[in-house]
Order: C-alpha cells, then sequence, then structure tokens
C-alpha cells in the first residue's frame, strides 16, 4: 500500500489528504436536514415529519408544528408554536394541553410546557393515499392454468378460492373473533 502525501495548496501549505470512503447523498440528508430544522427551533426534525402519528390525522389536518422555543440553556420546558387554520383555532386551544401531553410522551420527557399558536394556512405534508389497485384476478387465464393440475380435490379447491376472489371488491375483510 502507498502512503499519502499531504497535498499543497496554492499558498503552499500542506493540508490533510483527501480520501475516505464514498458517502451516499442518502446517508448525508439527515445531517443537513437536522442543521436546518434547529435553525428554525427544531430539536428533533421527527417532531414535524411525524405530526400526525402524534396528535392523529384530525388534529394534524388543521395545524402544523413551527419551533420549539426552550428556555437559555435547558432542553425543557420549552414553548411549541403552531401554525393553526383559522377557524379551527378556538378548538385548537382546548386540545392545547392533550397536544403537551403527546408531544411530550413523544420525547420522552416533559420537552413542552406550552403550545402558542398562530393563525395561517396548513399545507398536508403527505397527499391523501390512493386505495390500491384491484387485484381482480382474469377468470380465463385461472382456468386454463388449473387444468395443468393432477390432482382434482386441489383443482375444485383452487377454482372455489379463484371463484371467490373474482368475486369480490376491494381487500378482504376480516370480522371480530376471526385471525
Amino acid at each position: 500500500m502507498t502512503e499519502r502525501r499531504p497535498h499543497k495548496s496554492r499558498n503552499g501549505t500542506d493540508e490533510r489528504p483527501r480520501g475516505g470512503r464514498a458517502r451516499a447523498v442518502a446517508e448525508m440528508l439527515p445531517d443537513v436536514g437536522r442543521a436546518a430544522f434547529r435553525r428554525f427551533g427544531f430539536v428533533q426534525s421527527a417532531v414535524v415529519s411525524r405530526w400526525a402519528e402524534i396528535v392523529g390525522h384530525r388534529y394534524a389536518r388543521v395545524s402544523a408544528p413551527e419551533s420549539i422555543r426552550f428556555p437559555q440553556g435547558k432542553r425543557a420546558d420549552g414553548v411549541l408554536t403552531l401554525a393553526v387554520a383559522s377557524a379551527h383555532a378556538p378548538m385548537m386551544q382546548h386540545v392545547a394541553p392533550d397536544i403537551v401531553e403527546r408531544v411530550n410522551r413523544f420525547f420522552g420527557y416533559p420537552a413542552v410546557a406550552r403550545v402558542v399558536m398562530r393563525q395561517g394556512t396548513i399545507v398536508p405534508a403527505t397527499p391523501p393515499r390512493q386505495p390500491p389497485p384491484s387485484l381482480k384476478p382474469v377468470t380465463a387465464e385461472l382456468g386454463d392454468s388449473l387444468r395443468a393440475i393432477a390432482d382434482p380435490e386441489l383443482r375444485a379447491v383452487l377454482e372455489a378460492l379463484a371463484q371467490g376472489v373474482a368475486q369480490t371488491s376491494g381487500a378482504p375483510v376480516i370480522g371480530k373473533g376471526q385471525g
């Protein structure tokens, strides 16, 4: 293995040799995002990305976290600032203690002591989920593929299963008392 020598910079001073392993961009993005979130008052970016999980979809549709400000030198008893859709501000004022409790449960310690609300427009973090495409099989194709099965009982069971699947629409529904 060859020994690396320091590079000479333009002004003639020695610099550390460049090198190290190549890093994927995805590996570096959390560091970039963390710096940006800290600049705007977020110690943990997961509060923004997981807001719907923390407070529930009902409140996440009408509110979004903006910042958490802590007292000088502390990481507890902070003030959470929320942007709230204007018509929903009175409701959010009533559930503010629940939001404080949920955020603190998320952090695992009393990070937030109170909530401050600002009226604003809320942009949904994720678009509404689209239903999965229909998985209905084409019965003619199934009939041809089942003919190759030699066992008549197995063929009959598979045909009944295929017909049942073809007659349903959407995902299966599991009732109470079933798996």
